[in-house]
């Protein structure tokens, strides 16, 4: 198993302290409220403030509430679906991230607050996730981009598969693909700092209410797809100490096998969740910057890798 005494820098690790005064390591075993007003608390702890210049409304797509990001005219719109195990976060949870994004790229950004389990249950997140992005897709149809972190990535991943052909690139940050959790990470990381296996087994049983989870749609498990044919130029970011780190290898891998292009970063020394450690660690911001120069790249048309 990994030593994250080892793996782990002294930034890095007063950032997990830092949150845990928040967000405890055992909150999955929280009731839902209690799961969310701790996470809020976190989120409102970390949130590094807008950028001057970005301009936000609170708008709804597609009868999804969204939050709609801009510093200037842009041709270039980034579709962001936030993390918290479909269960937490919202508009708020990511609201320094985008504005952030936003203003550093220059694109237009919106991020969807779809549906939470319990009270939205699979597949309900993921047709809020398409609802938002076909609505924006009509509202700004020059360059769309998809992107979202954890829960996020699987839902901006899915969505892609399924509207192949109108995006014109995607950026997944830590994701959950899917992929296969009797090896690589989902063993080697299954006590990692911020999730663990045992997380991921609550999230997915709370997703689907309950039922068995679906083994073959894609809308639930992107790697459980038969086609990855046609896809978007992909940049995948994922964090070392991580369970999920091995469904970036997975995805770039498959998106390789089909013809397309893929790249995957698995960055040292970080873990899941580390969007907000850009400012307090080194490690941190250079996995921010990482993500920031994916979404310019893509934005521009480019494949610098």
């Amino acid at each position: 198993m990994a030593d994250y005494g080892l793996l782990l820098d002294e930034e890095v690790r007063a950032y997990i302290a830092r949150g845990a005064e928040f967000y405890p390591p055992h909150a999955v075993d929280l009731d839902i409220t209690q799961q969310r007003a701790v996470y809020d608390d976190m989120c409102a702890a970390f949130h590094a403030g807008r950028p001057e210049g970005v301009e936000v409304w609170d708008e709804p797509y597609g009868g999804v509430p969204c939050r709609r990001y801009e510093a200037g005219e842009a041709d270039v719109t980034l579709i962001y679906y936030h993390g918290g195990g479909f269960v937490v976060g919202g508009l708020h949870s990511h609201d320094d991230v985008c504005a952030e994004l936003c203003a550093r790229v220059g694109v237009r950004v919106i991020s969807v607050n779809y549906g939470l389990a319990p009270e939205t249950i699979f597949p309900g997140c993921y047709n809020d996730a398409k609802a938002a992005f076909d609505a924006i897709a009509l509202a700004y149809p020059q360059t769309l981009l998809t992107a979202g972190d954890s829960a996020g990535g699987n839902l901006a991943a899915a969505v892609t598969h399924h509207a192949r052909g109108q995006i014109a690139g995607q950026i997944l940050i830590y994701p959950g693909l899917g992929g296969d959790p009797t090896k690589g990470s989902y063993i080697e990381h299954a006590n990692a700092p911020e999730l663990t296996t045992k997380d991921m087994l609550f999230y997915q049983t709370i997703r689907t209410g309950g039922t068995p989870p679906p083994t073959d749609d894609p809308r639930y498990a992107p790697l459980h797809d038969t086609d990855f044919s046609s896809l978007p130029p992909t940049v995948i970011v994922t964090a070392e100490c991580d369970p999920l780190a091995s469904d970036g290898e997975s995805y770039r891998n498959a998106i390789l096998a089909a013809g397309g292009q893929a790249v995957w970063f698995n960055e040292a020394g970080l873990v899941h969740g580390c969007l907000r450690a850009r400012g307090m660690s080194a490690r941190g911001a250079a996995f921010f910057d990482r993500v920031a120069g994916a979404i310019d790249a893509l934005a521009k048309g480019n494949w610098p890798y």
